[in-house]
C-alpha cells in the first residue's frame, strides 16, 4: 500500500477568501510522479491559468528533480497541465475574468491509486484588515479550547 502525500499550500488559506472548491488531475512525466511520492514538491507561490484554448495550467509548482533520474529528468518549475470536465473549465474560465478573482492550488495530493491531484479554489484576495480578523477569529477560538481544556 503506497502512503498518501498531502503538500499544502497554507499561504492561500491566509491570503485568499475560498469561493468555490475543484479537483483537478495533473499531467505529469515519469520523474514528476516520482519525486511527488518522495514529498519533494511545493505549491507556495503557484497559481493557475488558462491558454488560448481554454485549457487550465498549473503555473510556478516546484517539483524537484528526481534524484535518481538521468538525461530525462524533468525541469523544476514547468507549466504542468491541469485536467477538469468541460463543464468545469468553462464556468472557471468565465467567474475567473472577473475582476479580483482568480485560481489557486490549496493541495497537491496522491489519492487511493496513487494518482496525483490538485484541489484548486476560486478565490478573491483579502484586503490588511481581514486578515487582521482572521488572526483575531483564530486567537479567540485557541483562548476558548485553553479555557474548555482546564474545566474539563
Amino acid at each position: 500500500m503506497q502512503k498518501i502525500i498531502n503538500i499544502l499550500n497554507k499561504r492561500a488559506r491566509f491570503d485568499y477568501e475560498i469561493i468555490d472548491k475543484y479537483n483537478a488531475g495533473i499531467v505529469l512525466t515519469g520523474t514528476e510522479i516520482k519525486s511527488i511520492r518522495l514529498g519533494k514538491a511545493s505549491i507556495a507561490e503557484s497559481f493557475c491559468e488558462f491558454n488560448d484554448r481554454t485549457e487550465l495550467f498549473l503555473i510556478n509548482a516546484t517539483i524537484e528533480e528526481y534524484a535518481f533520474g538521468t538525461h530525462y529528468n524533468h525541469k523544476a518549475k514547468s507549466e504542468r497541465k491541469l485536467l477538469l470536465n468541460k463543464k468545469e473549465l468553462k464556468k472557471l474560465d468565465k467567474d475567473s475574468d472577473n475582476k479580483g478573482l482568480t485560481i489557486v492550488p490549496l493541495k497537491l495530493y496522491t489519492n487511493e491509486k496513487g494518482f496525483a491531484k490538485v484541489e484548486i479554489a476560486l478565490c478573491r484576495g483579502k484586503k490588511n484588515y481581514d486578515k487582521r480578523e482572521t488572526l483575531k477569529e483564530n486567537d479567540t477560538k485557541r483562548d476558548i479550547a485553553r479555557i474548555k481544556k482546564e474545566f474539563r
